[in-house]
């Protein structure tokens, strides 16, 4: 079968690979990739990888390099094994891409996502999205209603790491929100920020087809280019008294945008910590404690968040499928995929492969 396989750092392969053979072990479950999305982790693995991406062994899973990529992702049912009862041949499913211990320490309070052996379909696992075929646990498959779409299926993996950071900050019907960065996963945070039902939402972001896009995405924002524009006078100006807004969420992963949200915070407000640091940040500590804020960060989410997306999906609360940008052919992933994806104009947001 054909598959998308990293190999190592700028070296990702379309390869005939062994298709999965039979019969599926009791769980498992045989699945056909719908259609896939190319995530940040992704492209970090490609520019400087491996990084989670196996060398030796995974601790849980076994899979080493060269790994089939994709862990946003939906398929269809192909076959399951014994023991199986939550889906049936035929099914169309959104991919829960987390795998690890059911009986470890997180394992036993649910904490699946936080256990210290997870391992990640697509990513360290066997198989994954990129494939003409892949086998998952039962647990990673949830089925999804005739009124979620193929697309909206592939995209709840990273709403999924959106949401909970919109949880983790406590946002709610009224709240005055900053999102600092508008990728893939601030764009996401945009969307749930307003389905959470946020009053006054700022968004902070250099690039400008971006803040294009995310006006587009959630009309009535107020833009804000950091590069240009005194964000912290903009926040004062459109909130109560001046004191700045309520949650702020940090969607970038970098030292200054860190920084820019506990500026921008109220006293006793929350910052969460959703973009991931590929290095240290430098803090101001006494401002967090002269302020009496909250700092949230969040890894991942937790796995059992799945049927709450989808049914904000389906309700018409969380459009995500105008976060997608492009869909592309698997033979065309190097170029028009990561390579378009690195492009420092930034026209894109989420790229989808089809294999």
């Amino acid at each position: 079968m054909k598959a998308v396989r990293f190999h190592g750092r700028r070296d990702i392969r379309v390869e005939d690979v062994a298709a999965p053979s039979a019969p599926l072990a009791p769980g498992q479950v045989l699945i056909k990739p719908i259609i896939t999305g190319i995530c940040g982790t992704d492209l970090h693995e490609y520019i400087a990888g491996p990084i989670v991406t196996p060398v030796t062994p995974h601790v849980y899973t076994g899979a080493t390099n060269p790994q089939i990529l994709g862990h946003e992702f939906s398929a269809v049912v192909v076959d399951t094994g014994a023991d199986v009862v939550n889906v049936k041949a035929g099914d169309r499913v959104s991919i829960q891409p987390l795998v690890s211990p059911r009986n470890d320490y997180y394992g036993r309070r649910g904490l699946y996502h936080l256990s210290p052996k997870m391992g990640c379909i697509g990513l360290s696992w066997a198989w994954g999205g990129m494939g003409e075929l892949a086998v998952v646990n039962d647990y990673n498959v949830v089925p999804v209603p005739a009124g979620v779409s193929d697309i909206q299926a592939a995209m709840i993996e990273p709403a999924a790491v959106a949401i909970y950071g919109v949880d983790r900050g406590g946002v709610q019907s009224g709240s005055t929100v900053l999102v600092s960065g508008a990728g893939p996963i601030g764009a996401l945070t945009l969307l749930a920020v307003r389905a959470a039902g946020a009053a006054t939402i700022f968004v902070s972001e250099p690039n400008p087809n971006r803040l294009a896009k995310a006006k587009e995405l959630v009309p009535g924002i107020i833009a804000i280019d950091p590069t240009k524009d005194d964000l912290e006078q903009i926040i004062r100006d459109h909130t109560e008294e001046g004191v700045g807004v309520d949650v702020a969420l940090e969607c970038v992963g970098l030292e200054a945008s860190l920084n820019a949200c506990v500026k921008a915070v109220r006293s006793q407000g929350k910052v969460v910590q959703t973009g991931l640091h590929l290095k240290p940040a430098s803090i101001d500590a006494m401002l967090w404690a002269l302020k009496d804020i909250t700092v949230e960060a969040t890894w991942c989410y937790p796995v059992q968040i799945w049927p709450r997306i989808i049914r904000m999906v389906e309700a018409g609360l969380l459009p995500l499928e105008k976060v997608v940008t492009a869909s592309i052919a698997a033979e065309d992933v190097v170029r028009d995929g990561f390579e378009a994806l690195l492009d420092k104009a930034g026209k894109h947001l989420k790229i989808l492969v089809t294999v």
